[in-house]
């Protein structure tokens, strides 16, 4: 009887470990599957910070010397209505 009652208790034992073994494969997975896309995020999040930068330094205008004279450049823009080589600063 002791015996049976041991054997009992060890199986019972072991399908609690068997189904705490798939909860916590399970749960590897889910963690596993967002890390995965957070490092995508992460990717795609620098990429378009570095786009940004790029597009920030090609708007903002350069200054540069011509014949020992700062000036600034002024990127080539798209003609839009209403607006006029006014809208540029006198310098």
């Amino acid at each position: 009887m002791v015996e049976s009652e041991i054997a009992d208790r060890i199986a019972a034992r072991r399908a609690e470990l068997d189904e705490l073994e798939v909860q916590l494969v399970r749960q590897l997975d889910q963690v596993r599957a967002e890390r995965d896309e957070l490092a995508v995020a992460e990717r795609v999040w620098k990429r378009m910070a570095e786009q940004l930068v790029a597009e920030q330094n090609a708007a903002s205008p350069a200054a540069v010397q011509v014949v020992g004279r700062a000036v600034l450049l002024v990127p080539h823009r798209t003609a839009r209505p209403g607006v006029g080589e006014d809208a540029l600063p006198p310098d």
